[in-house]
């Protein structure tokens, strides 16, 4: 695929960031972008993203004239650069526009600071960039960044003037909960959610003039399931406290019972009469029938899993629960941490090298033991030809098959054993266990850095294959952050070199 050449737009020069006296926070982020603009350019990473979404998006890229073409890989390279500001800063999309349209840096590391005008976009443009790549297309470009690095492909190392070459012999494997934006998923709050859901969609048909007779309004059904609600949170310290939850909880399936009917109902007249009717396009229906019918199906299924609960008395299995009407990837994953003891979301596994490199990284759909995450990591580093030579995680991780799988693939052992007495012959008779251990408890703060402040703790994207494309951006964004960071061939180094 042919790459055009970018025509340089009228900018401001560049010495309006560099003589820019600021405190030291700024100048840090200030050298930071500075930085990372010098390696998306030498690392040919913004040519290669512009070449796989070309690639994906092929049929619909043929068919474009010369200049849309040129104008599509100018979006892929504004889409880029504004991801990684925005999962760099860590601002939501809102915050991070606002700031964009007054921060001259950010203007400068995008590529917009135009003398004749800065054209700074909105939020929902930010949030179309955040799901414009896939995420294959995401995969590939972590990979490639790492296997640009491994090979030291044209001399990537010496151009970004590292101090010294990368070093790929180690690899460090955790995992950790990458937690849904979600609340707490109490039974009878998941039938406040779906009445709120329902009779907001039926206030929205009503007010564009399709009517059924209701004993009440919409929104007055939100206010008694809410004050039910209440009750059921209220009894448990009194007596009778069951009895009296029972008794709430039966109110609570006739009220809902009311709220599925009025919803239906409305559905179908918005479905026979709204293009007639009313001023809503086809999509705008679409989407709010798409929208009852989503907690409508739902409904049974989250009515009887409180009914087994709260009047059976019975345990309901986690693979049977409805955590949430609106995120149905989402897993219970029980670690028994100080600070959580379940959590909702998805298991992620990730491996990173000495210098805090993320070079393999796995989001799950459905819970897995780890021990079950080693060999899929081991194959990828084997498909992208990674120099791994020994593999370390804790004790999770351990097993019969991993430490067999790790000696097929001439690869040392550094999983921590399970049997105390494994772990003591290895720390005493294995060569560099004890500080490799040492070194893997580091790997503890890489999850918390990926998981807090790059990918969101909770997660913000909505949707399973939306949160692998935020983590394909948190991992890219991080991996660029700490490159940048790495300590660097000093200015008068260089010039006696040369």
């Amino acid at each position: 695929m042919h790459i055009y050449n970018f025509q340089t737009e009228f900018r401001p020069a560049i010495n309006t960031i560099l003589n820019t006296v600021g405190s030291k926070e700024y100048r840090d982020q200030r050298d930071l972008f500075l930085r990372i603009d010098e390696i998306l350019i030498h690392s040919d990473l913004e040519h290669r993203f512009i070449e796989l979404s070309a690639m994906e998006n092929a049929e619909e890229y043929k068919k474009l004239s010369n200049h849309l073409q040129q104008r599509f890989q100018t979006h892929c390279r504004l889409v880029l650069r504004g991801n990684i500001a925005r999962v760099i800063t860590r601002l939501s999309h809102r915050e991070f526009c606002a700031r964009l349209a007054d921060s001259y840096l950010l203007q400068w590391f995008l590529l917009i600071d135009r003398i004749d005008g800065v054209k700074a976009y909105a939020k929902s443009t930010s949030d179309r960039f955040a799901n414009f790549a896939s995420v294959e297309v995401m995969e590939q470009i972590n990979t490639e960044l790492m296997q640009r690095l491994a090979t030291d492909k044209n001399n990537l190392t010496e151009v970004i003037n590292l101090t010294q070459s990368i070093d790929f012999n180690h690899a460090y494997f955790d995992s950790f909960c990458l937690k849904a934006n979600i609340h707490y998923p109490v039974d009878w709050v998941l039938l406040r959610d779906a009445t709120r859901t329902l009779m907001k969609a039926t206030t929205i048909i009503r007010s564009h003039g399709l009517f059924n007779r209701m004993s009440q309004l919409p929104l007055e059904f939100l206010s008694e399931i809410n004050s039910l609600c209440m009750q059921m949170t209220n009894v448990r310290r009194k007596k009778n406290a069951k009895k009296s939850r029972k008794k709430t909880y039966r109110r609570m399936k006739l009220l809902m019972e009311k709220i599925r009917h009025h919803a239906e109902t409305h559905k179908e007249i918005l479905k026979s009469r709204g293009l007639e009717e009313t001023d809503l396009t086809e999509i705008q229906i679409n989407n709010i029938i798409k929208r009852i019918e989503r907690v409508v199906d739902q409904l049974p299924a989250a009515i009887k899993q409180a009914h087994e609960r709260i009047i059976g008395e019975r345990k309901v299995s986690s693979k049977d629960k409805i955590v949430s009407l609106y995120e149905p990837e989402v897993d219970i994953i029980v670690r028994g941490k100080s600070s959580a003891e379940v959590e909702f979301g998805n298991k992620v596994c990730i491996g990173e090298l000495g210098n805090g490199l993320i070079v393999d990284y796995q989001i799950l759909k459905n819970q897995v033991s780890d021990t079950k995450l080693i060999a899929p990591a081991i194959e990828r580093i084997k498909q992208a030809e990674l120099p791994i030579a020994t593999v370390w995680s804790d004790r999770g991780f351990c097993s019969k098959a991993n430490t067999a799988l790790l000696q097929e693939s001439s690869m040392e052992d550094g999983l921590c054993p399970k049997n105390p007495n494994e772990l003591k012959q290895k720390l005493s008779e294995q060569p560099g266990f004890k500080e490799g251990m040492k070194r893997r408890a580091g790997t503890e703060a890489r999850v918390s850095i990926l998981g807090r402040l790059f990918v969101g703790n909770p997660c913000k994207s909505k949707g399973f294959e939306n949160r692998k494309k935020a983590l394909g951006w948190a991992v890219l964004a991080h991996n660029l952050w700490v490159l940048a960071r790495l300590e660097q061939v000093k200015p008068e180094e260089v010039r006696l070199a040369a």
